[in-house]
């Protein structure tokens, strides 16, 4: 059986880092430089795969960066219970609104799509977008394809570039966790050091 599908794959991704706006991402850098000065909250919302992402996310965002993170995707009780009782559309605009959440906090949205209301796909992180703006926040987003409604509406949004229509989302939420970790690992919002790394370091100068 060739292999051919996984060289292809693999090419792809390099030529798709190569095409990162590290403009764009070096501003994201500096809003949440000055979110944490200024106290603000960082709400990360997505759903499917980028749903785990966002978990995985918030805990680099609070451990590394130290930016108090929190998403709704981590409460599968309130999620669930918000989508029986109220509906899925609400379901992210109704944790940002019991937050109280302000123009001080920051709203990061994961997606493929980034949400079409056309299409009715991601209808609930445009809700969440929409409270967002109404309660004066910035919207930050890692997205793909032409970036969609988070695009459109969004502060600071990354597009995934679609190198290969066929890989547009494994593509897009493999690269959301190499932009943000790229974000939590820079010197201006790391605070502190990976284990491995800083674990490495100090066997290191030690054994001087």
């Amino acid at each position: 059986m060739s292999r051919a599908f996984l060289d292809q794959y693999f090419a792809d991704c390099s030529q798709l880092a190569q095409r990162l706006d590290v403009a764009l991402i070096d501003r994201m850098v500096e809003r949440l430089v000055l979110l944490r000065e200024e106290g603000g909250r960082l709400f990360l919302c997505g759903v499917g795969g980028s749903a785990g992402n966002c978990s995985h996310a918030v805990n680099d965002f609070r451990k590394l960066a130290g930016i108090d993170a929190s998403s709704p995707v981590d409460n599968v009780s309130e999620l669930t219970a918000r989508t029986n009782d109220e509906g899925w559309d609400s379901v992210f605009a109704s944790w940002l609104r019991v937050s109280q959440a302000c123009e001080r906090d920051v709203l990061f949205v994961l997606s493929v799509g980034g949400g079409s209301q056309k299409r009715r796909i991601s209808t609930n992180l445009i809700a969440a977008i929409d409270e967002a703006k109404a309660r004066g926040m910035d919207v930050l987003g890692i997205v793909g394809r032409d970036g969609g409604y988070t695009k459109q509406r969004g502060d600071i949004v990354l597009v995934i570039p679609t190198v290969n229509p066929d890989q547009v989302t494994p593509h897009t939420e493999a690269f959301q966790a190499v932009v943000w970790h790229a974000l939590v690992c820079d010197p201006r919002l790391m605070v502190q050091g990976n284990k491995w790394e800083t674990t490495i370091l100090s066997v290191t100068q030690d054994g001087k």
